[in-house]
């Protein structure tokens, strides 16, 4: 959309990173069976350029585990609108708790 754009036309590298950040959110909560929330973020880089009506896909993988915790390493790929070609555009570091019914950080392994 327009309003996520930056002055030059391309795609705002905030807009990527709450990409980034919803796509580690999915997978936090699948691994920990119930609600995480984003404590960290960091290491940001945006190595290429992605135009209005390309298309986003987001990988994010658990890069460590701790008892109440997971990091979690996102990076977004755009591909062009009307072809196959793609490049890295954003990548970034997470680090999710996760919580219980009563809001306070539970263990991984406790089940909501």
């Amino acid at each position: 959309m327009p309003t996520d754009l930056n002055p030059y036309g391309g795609v705002f590298g905030g807009w990527l990173m709450s990409q980034l950040a919803l796509g580690a959110g999915s997978l936090a909560s699948r691994v920990g069976k119930g609600k995480a929330v984003v404590v960290h973020a960091t290491d940001f880089t945006f190595p290429g350029a992605m135009m209005v009506g390309d298309e986003l896909t987001v990988y994010a993988e658990i890069t460590a585990q701790g008892r109440t915790s997971l990091s979690i390493a996102a990076r977004g790929v755009g591909r062009e609108r009307n072809g196959e070609a793609s490049i890295e555009v954003a990548r970034g570091q997470f680090k999710f708790v996760l919580l219980g019914e009563d809001g306070r950080p539970r263990a991984i392994a406790d089940s909501e």
